[in-house]
């Protein structure tokens, strides 16, 4: 009975462990490997992806401003477990943390430098630049979104596991319980836990890039591995200090340190932070359709940036959704659907954009109206140096970077906290509370095997094939959206009779061994 009940635990440790041996092996044939079908991905499946981005982003707006956005997450009586700022707190940092401040910088001077039309640092591209980062940081909130809202009706609403096979209930039925559930569930803990691993080592590869440029410290894996092993340390202890407190403390923090990071450079940096806010989120609005939808068949250079930079997004976001999607479900109980949706679609929309509008547009105006040559110089040797070249050029540069690097720990810290916890969670048949040891197991898993991969310099590679691996995903995401849909039709038009009748099936099927 044992071994039945860990199956789940079992192949997806097993795979995850045959993955990081393939890596050591064959490093460079799985760089070759990952890059040259990542290009088929991107090149002949980019409109799948435009498409799949925008059926995401109307989903969420459907179910928030339908009759649908009244159900409950949970039964009509639950409440929230937390409050409403450490909610969106830990919404935030969860879900998008290490990237934004990855990003802040990079990606509005990398546009500006190779805008996707027109002529390369001028007054447009920067226009541009930010108008395209407002676009590529809106939409993942909708692809956690739909994970997010799918799981947490279907555990909360509908008593079942929390797992993502559970979401597929309409079309599986109790099947979800036989060998096609624990299929899907291996498949999302196996690519969860490469794309944990990666980011991982990417965070890692960024705090010492930024020791690297500020002290002069030697940017060697030895660094990068002791980063790697301190934040496993932290994040370990928080996990093990349970949700409500280690996580929660720790979002809270990370808010407090992006916020007074934000404080200050908006108060040092340019007068038209707020024009820049203002005018980039009206571009953005206005040309959303286009850019969502922008293929370009007939303009190979356009298309080419396209592909780059949106569709490797919206396939790198799809690799996240499981893990984010599942967190973001595990904390949301007893919230509204249109409440949850403001709060993992719209408030960190604005917070992004109000982030990138200060940052990144800080960044621009040097270039614009200084040259700051330095800047473009540092991003284009290497994007993790390119937020700490931004700071040397301003005021109390010194203070803000230690306060970055904090920010940076903290974040990383978080979003492996909260990986650990989900993957522990769907290995043992979606238990909302797994034990200990398996936050242990999945932690030193995670990181054990961004060690692995720093140590056969096959990093980017993993990257890149976790994208690959989990582009099936996508498609699957799809059907997700046709079970939420039908499911809240279906309850809409339950009799009473009709509703007892599930909750009984539901309760029933809780009963089942779940492995």
């Amino acid at each position: 009975m044992m071994v039945t009940k860990n199956l789940v635990l079992k192949v997806s440790l097993a795979l995850s462990f045959c993955f990081i041996i393939v890596g050591i092996l064959f490093t460079d044939w799985l760089r070759v490997a990952a890059d040259g079908l990542l290009n088929i991905l991107i090149t002949y499946f980019n409109w799948f992806y435009l498409l799949a981005g925008i059926i995401f982003l109307f989903l969420c707006l459907y179910m928030m401003f339908s009759k649908y956005g009244n159900i409950k997450l949970g039964n009509d009586s639950d409440t929230p477990e937390f409050s409403k700022s450490s909610w969106l707190s830990m919404l935030f940092a969860s879900g998008m943390g290490v990237g934004l401040v990855f990003w802040s910088v990079a990606e509005p001077v990398s546009h500006y430098i190779n805008p996707p039309y027109g002529e390369a640092e001028s007054a447009e591209a920067a226009n541009l630049s930010m108008q395209y980062v407002f676009f590529h940081w809106f939409f993942p909130w909708a692809i956690f979104g739909v994970m997010g809202l799918g799981l947490a009706y279907f555990q909360f609403r509908k008593r079942l596991p929390a797992a993502i096979s559970s979401l597929f209930y309409p079309l599986l039925k109790e099947r979800i319980y036989s060998g096609e559930g624990k299929t899907i569930d291996i498949f999302a803990i196996f690519i969860t836990s490469i794309g944990l691993a990666s980011t991982l080592g990417l965070s890692a590869l960024q705090i010492s890039g930024g020791l690297s440029f500020v002290w002069d410290l030697p940017n060697s894996v030895w660094i990068q591995i002791g980063i790697i092993v301190l934040a496993t340390l932290l994040f370990l202890i928080s996990a093990l200090s349970g949700l409500g407190r280690g996580i929660k403390y720790l979002s809270n923090l990370n808010m407090i340190l992006a916020g007074l990071a934000m404080l200050i450079v908006f108060s040092l940096g340019p007068s038209n932070i707020l024009q820049v806010l203002v005018g980039s989120t009206g571009r953005f609005f206005n040309n959303i359709i286009e850019m969502s939808l922008g293929a370009e068949p007939f303009l190979n250079e356009r298309s080419d940036w396209t592909n780059e930079w949106t569709v490797f997004y919206w396939a790198w976001w799809m690799t996240w959704a499981p893990f984010v999607g599942a967190f973001f479900a595990r904390i949301s109980k007893g919230r509204s659907i249109k409440e949850y949706i403001m709060g993992v679609l719209i408030v960190p929309t604005l917070i992004s954009f109000v982030w990138f509008s200060v940052f990144g547009g800080s960044a621009l105006n040097l270039l614009l109206n200084q040259g700051a040559n330095s800047l473009i110089e540092s991003t284009q040797a290497d994007e993790t140096y390119a937020l700490f070249a931004f700071l040397e050029l301003i005021p109390f540069g010194s203070f803000l970077t230690i306060l970055v690097f904090a920010l940076i720990l903290f974040f990383f810290v978080t979003s492996a906290d909260s990986g650990s916890y989900v993957l522990a969670m769907f290995s043992d048949s979606g238990n909302l509370t797994p034990p200990s040891r398996l936050k242990v197991i999945w932690g030193i898993m995670i990181a054990g095997s961004a060690i692995v991969f720093l140590l056969a310099g096959g990093l980017e590679a993993v990257q890149t094939i976790s994208i690959v691996v989990a582009s099936p995903f996508a498609i699957l995401m799809l059907f997700i959206c046709y079970s939420i849909v039908r499911s809240v039709k279906d309850e809409f038009g339950e009799t009473p009779a009709q509703k007892k009748s599930i909750r009984k099936l539901s309760k029933k099927s809780n009963e089942k061994t779940f492995r």
